[in-house]
């Protein structure tokens, strides 16, 4: 008899959307306009992206499996939080104006030398990987995401931090001449650029991804090209986008949301479906691309991997 040991991430059989759901062409129609202009920008992507013959990376089989459904690329590339191109979901073609090349990357802070890469360059640094992630938004909807990128402890390592070294924070780009969301007026009292930031110990973890790609691509400009940060343990809004800044700090930074609501959203944001929003609970969230909900999973389903490096920590706000 073949046994089948259930890996901590996954979910039970009765828990997997079944795959007919993801491709039921009603579930694609409230996006089929952004999708079409996601498919014309990806084609030109391909055609002009230096790094593209570096596409589709080897899958990581220890990320083989997410446990259910990947959700459908039109789906994840359409519908997306990116408030420095609006406030709506759709923001896939307002994205597409933001220019890409050059992409230069400063790293600094408690670094033995501080420097400036070429995001180009960076890439041919590092090994790239798929990896299949769960994704929870803190407003209660999920994705599965087949990534591509390479983990941030490489990157630690060609940062070589010094002992000082406690945080990582990472900055967005700020453009208002080409993000709307970023023009006076429109998010007066949003505090540009986009900060997050995590910690020394949280950084040399496994899972922690800087994602460069996605369903085998380079990344689309709507997903956060050309890199990101995932975070498969937390709330989405920590997985920054656009980055353009990484410096290494003493202090732990104080990020986008936490300065704007202080008390909905904290440096932590790590997935625990016991802990509510404020203004909406957390115990179930709706699979996208699916008129399905599934019960979150504590750290999203990543406690085995993470979990660890929250001991002695009781005290903190760590789930909001």
């Amino acid at each position: 008899m073949l046994i089948r040991h259930i890996r901590s991430w996954e979910l039970p059989p009765s828990l997997v959307t079944p795959e007919h759901v993801f491709l039921n062409r009603r579930h694609f129609m409230g996006g089929i306009a952004g999708a079409t202009v996601m498919a014309a920008a990806g084609q030109a992507l391909a055609e002009t992206d230096p790094n593209a013959g570096l596409y589709p990376a080897k899958t990581n089989p220890g990320f083989a499996d997410a446990g259910r459904a990947v959700t459908a690329e039109t789906e994840a590339t359409t519908f997306n939080n990116y408030y420095e191109f609006g406030s709506s979901k759709r923001i896939a073609e307002a994205a597409e104006k933001l220019p890409i090349r050059p992409w230069a990357i400063a790293i600094d802070g408690e670094v033995e030398k501080p420097m400036t890469v070429d995001f180009d360059d960076l890439i041919r640094k590092v090994t790239l990987e798929e990896r299949i992630y769960r994704h929870r938004c803190v407003e209660a909807w999920s994705m599965v995401v087949p990534w591509t990128g390479f983990t941030v402890k490489s990157l630690v390592e060609i940062a070589k931090p010094t002992a000082n070294a406690k945080y990582l924070r990472f900055e967005t780009f700020n453009k208002p001449e080409v993000a709307a969301g970023q023009q006076p007026g429109l998010f007066t009292s949003y505090p540009w650029p986009y900060i997050e930031g995590i910690t020394m110990a949280e950084a040399m973890n496994d899972l922690p991804l800087m994602v460069t790609g996605a369903y085998g691509k380079p990344l689309p400009k709507s997903m956060g090209a050309p890199v990101r940060l995932h975070l498969p343990w937390k709330y989405g809004f920590k997985s920054i986008k656009g980055i353009v800044r990484i410096s290494f700090t003493a202090e732990r930074p104080v990020s986008f949301w936490e300065t704007l609501g202080p008390s909905e959203y904290g440096f932590w944001a790590n997935v625990n479906p016991e802990v509510p929003h404020p203004r909406w609970g957390q115990d179930t969230e709706q699979v996208l691309g699916s008129g399905e909900r599934i019960p979150t999973l504590l750290y999203n389903g990543y406690g085995e991997q993470v979990a660890p490096l929250y001991a002695g920590l009781e005290a903190e706000r760590l789930f909001m």
